[in-house]
């Protein structure tokens, strides 16, 4: 957890790290928002998932994005962690894999909390 405070003086909000394993398609879009939003979710992908852990990202960007895309890349941004609150941590598998489950008509106001930027924070390819 990280703490971010706005320039008007006020205390610092708390955040919670997140990192996201994505694509090249995805990331072009998410330069295309600035860096501060994730693209809607296409009709087929009712959830986003951003992850709990970097290795776990890893994993997933190396092991998945760059044999079905050719390049995986792990991103790393914060978020409130006060709106957080309302997703619990999922376990996809061990005790590592941890994740959010986001509802695709929930992502704008999930963006809305987004404190900062997106930043690419590892790039994998073949």
């Amino acid at each position: 957890m990280s703490s971010i405070g706005p320039a008007s003086g006020l205390p610092p909000r708390p955040t919670t790290t997140l990192w996201r394993p994505t694509g090249p398609e995805e990331l072009a879009l998410v330069r295309d928002l600035g860096w501060r939003a994730w693209p809607p979710r296409l009709p087929d992908q009712p959830i986003f998932y951003p992850v709990m852990n970097e290795d776990y990202a890893i994993r997933i960007a190396r092991d998945w994005n760059v044999k079905h895309s050719g390049v995986g890349h792990v991103t790393r941004f914060e978020v409130d962690s006060a709106f957080l609150a309302r997703y619990p941590v999922r376990q996809a598998g061990g005790r590592t894999i941890l994740e959010l489950w986001v509802p695709a008509e929930e992502l704008d106001e999930f963006n809305a909390h987004i404190v900062g930027t997106i930043g690419v924070v590892h790039t994998f390819r073949p």
